[in-house]
C-alpha cells in the first residue's frame, strides 16, 4: 500500500481535488489517500508549510506527500521532489520545502524534468500525480528529475533578536479553526532566550504576562461554574507544535468570536515578547 497525502490551496468547492484522487488511484493501485488540507489560504507558503511540517510527522517512513500550493509551471516556480526524514514531498520550487526542512539537509532534491513528456494546464494532476507514481513503484528520482542541491528559501519568517537579546520580535504565521493565532515564536526559542526573566508578550494593544500549559489551565475549577470568569479568558500557551499561541477559551468564531477577531490579528501582525 502506498499512503499519499495531499495539501493544496483548491478548496472543496471545485472539482480540482477529486480529478487529483481519482488520478492517483489511476495511477497508483494501492493508493491510500489521506486530505491534510484543502483550505490553505491561496498562494500562502507559510500556512502550507505550518499545516504540513506538523502533519507529516505522523505519517509513516515512505510516505509521499503532494503540495498543491502555488504550484503553477513557470521559469521562476519549477517542480521538485525532496527526499527528506523517510519522506518524498512533491511540489514547486517556491519555499515552502525550504520552511519544512528548516535548517536541516534533505538526503536528495532533484527539479522535476518530465514536462515535455506532459500536455499539462493542471500540474498537480498531470505532473505530481505521474511522480508519485514512479516513487510508489520504486522508481529512482533521477529518472524523473536533475539533482540540485538549493532550493528557494522563504525568508522574513524567523523572529528576530534584537541585540540586547531582552526582545523577541515575531509574527503570525497561521490562525486555526478555532480562531486561535499561532506565532513563529518556539517554545525552544522563548526558554533560550528567556534565562530565567519574567516577561510580557505584546499583541497590538493586548499583553500577556503568562504562558499556561493547556487551555484548562487558564480556567479555576476549584470556583463554582457560575462564578468563573471564563467568558472572554484570554489564553497564551505553546501549542502541541510547539509554537506561541494566543487564544480565547472556549472560543467560536462564529457566535462570540476569537482571539483572530477580538484581539485584531491578522497573518504577519506583529508579536512581541519583551524580557524584563
Amino acid at each position: 500500500m502506498s499512503i499519499v497525502s495531499l495539501i493544496t490551496d483548491f478548496g472543496l468547492k471545485d472539482y480540482f481535488v477529486a480529478a487529483i484522487k481519482a488520478e492517483l488511484h489511476q495511477e497508483i493501485k494501492d493508493a491510500h489517500i489521506i486530505d491534510i488540507s484543502h483550505q490553505v489560504s491561496p498562494f500562502n507558503h507559510t500556512e502550507a508549510a505550518y499545516i504540513l511540517t506538523n502533519a507529516y510527522k505522523a505519517f509513516p517512513k515512505g510516505s509521499i506527500h503532494i503540495v498543491g500550493v502555488d504550484s503553477e509551471f513557470s521559469p521562476e516556480n519549477s517542480h521538485i521532489v525532496m527526499y527528506f526524514d523517510g519522506h518524498y514531498f512533491i511540489g514547486a520550487n517556491n519555499g515552502i520545502l525550504s520552511l519544512i526542512k528548516d535548517d536541516r539537509v534533505p538526503d536528495k532534491i532533484v527539479e522535476i524534468n518530465i514536462h515535455n513528456n506532459i500536455t499539462s494546464s493542471f500540474p498537480v494532476l498531470d505532473v505530481f500525480v505521474k511522480v508519485a507514481g514512479h516513487i510508489s513503484r520504486k522508481g529512482s528520482l533521477d529518472v524523473i528529475g536533475k539533482p540540485i542541491t538549493e532550493i528557494k528559501e522563504v525568508t522574513g519568517v524567523r523572529p528576530v533578536i534584537n541585540p540586547t537579546e531582552d526582545q523577541i520580535l515575531g509574527s503570525v504565521i497561521y490562525i486555526d479553526n478555532f480562531g486561535n493565532v499561532v506565532t513563529n515564536i518556539t517554545e525552544r526559542l522563548f526558554s533560550e532566550y528567556r534565562k530565567g526573566r519574567s516577561y510580557t508578550i505584546f499583541a497590538k494593544s493586548i499583553k500577556f504576562d503568562s504562558i499556561h500549559e493547556s487551555y484548562t489551565e487558564a480556567i479555576n475549577f476549584s470556583i463554582p461554574k457560575e462564578n468563573r470568569d471564563e467568558d472572554g479568558k484570554k489564553i497564551a500557551l505553546f501549542n502541541a507544535a510547539g509554537h506561541l499561541e494566543l487564544s480565547i477559551y472556549k472560543s467560536n468564531p462564529q457566535t462570540v468570536g476569537s482571539a483572530s477577531s477580538l484581539f485584531g490579528l491578522e497573518f504577519r501582525d506583529t508579536i512581541t515578547i519583551k524580557f524584563n
